[in-house]
């Protein structure tokens, strides 16, 4: 296979490539807002969506139960009608702990995530004493980098303690500002040698309860060929979806570029070297119908 299949078509509208589906699997963050305020395309390619007869499931890597997502989305703005239903890495996470209700417990990560341990009889310890880290993320990612973990992972690793990654994101953007996610620790305790499993994207659990609630909900299995996943993440979106067999719009100014800046082919050639035909069937600035 080569590592560049060839270019990836630039497209403005959403609106053509999306007759050939019935199913959108798309993220959130930096597609449909940017955690402080929702894009008005967005919000209206996915109405529009809707209104032709899709189904729009937001499948995204919050380290957050489905319902406190849409709590935040009513906040930021978005409306219920720009989506049907949502899947996030919590939802999954909270399936993976009802397994470990034997284990000890230590949550890395601020208490706003604690959200996800609601209602499951788990028992919480020490670094120093817990047999499973549960990472959610940075205590104060406006502050803090992952570095600043290093000397923790180092007493982790050092007997092999497991982490569980409830949002494999690395960074993502917050109005104008880049933050770091729990990916980003992730992945540094992987570089020490350490056990890590993760719930969300690109991993294949998430996109599992994905096509179960797209199949109860429409009482029909829908075909792989009729799904589409839009995301700006290249390591989890684009990745994620062909790892399972989908295929995948990618949306640029989430994370990769500036939405002032214009989207160029040496742009993604660059981005999706070595994806050969796993590369996305085309690319957008921004979602829009």
């Amino acid at each position: 296979m080569s590592k560049y299949r060839k270019e990836i078509s630039i497209i403005s509208s959403i609106s053509e490539l999306s007759r050939t589906v019935d199913v959108w699997f798309l993220d959130i963050w930096g597609v449909i807002h940017n955690g402080v305020v929702p894009f008005e395309n967005s919000v209206l390619a996915c109405q529009s969506f809707r209104k032709r007869g899709g189904y729009i499931l937001l499948l995204t890597n919050a380290p957050r139960t489905s319902a406190s997502v849409i709590a935040q989305l009513d906040q930021i703005g978005v409306p219920r009608s720009a989506y049907n239903a949502i899947v996030t890495s919590g939802d999954v996470t909270r399936g993976v702990l009802k397994s470990w209700l034997h284990k000890s417990i230590y949550h890395l990560g601020p208490i706003y995530n604690t959200e996800v341990f609601q209602g499951l009889k788990l028992t919480f310890s020490t670094p120093l004493t817990a047999d499973t880290i549960v990472c959610t993320g940075l205590l104060n990612d406006e502050k803090e980098s992952p570095n600043d973990y290093l000397s923790l992972l180092n007493s982790f690793q050092s007997r092999s303690t497991r982490m569980l990654c409830v949002n494999p994101d690395l960074k993502i953007k917050r109005g104008n500002k880049t933050v770091y996610c729990a990916g980003a620790i992730a992945q540094i305790y992987e570089n020490l040698g350490g056990e890590v499993i993760y719930s969300g994207k690109p991993y294949a659990p998430i996109y599992d309860f994905a096509f179960n609630k797209v199949s109860n909900d429409l009482k029909e299995n829908i075909s792989k060929e009729r799904i589409l996943a839009i995301g700006d993440g290249v390591l989890t979106d684009i990745n994620g979806a062909a790892t399972v067999g989908i295929q995948s719009v990618f949306i640029a100014s989430g994370i990769h570029m500036d939405l002032s800046k214009s989207l160029e082919k040496k742009i993604l050639a660059k981005l999706f070297y070595g994806f050969g035909n796993d590369q996305p069937v085309a690319a957008m600035s921004a979602l829009k119908w």
